[in-house]
């Protein structure tokens, strides 16, 4: 796993955190929640392609 990788998903959580903080605090828990869930659905999509690139190396090494 590339190092790059694991700041950028530590920068979306803390901003997602901080977004989700002042949300909260203002009374839109609404709105807070959404950006929570758009923090785990980009999270998501950054890992995909780790995802894929490890279920390609299992494949080349059993051969599959």
């Amino acid at each position: 796993m590339n190092i790059a990788l694991l700041l950028k998903i530590a920068g979306i959580g803390l901003l997602v955190s901080v977004a989700y903080q002042i949300l909260h605090k203002s009374g839109r828990d609404e709105q807070a929640t959404f950006v929570s869930l758009a923090g785990v659905i980009i999270v998501a999509l950054l890992l995909i392609a780790e995802i894929d690139n490890l279920f390609s190396t299992i494949r080349n090494i059993f051969g599959l």
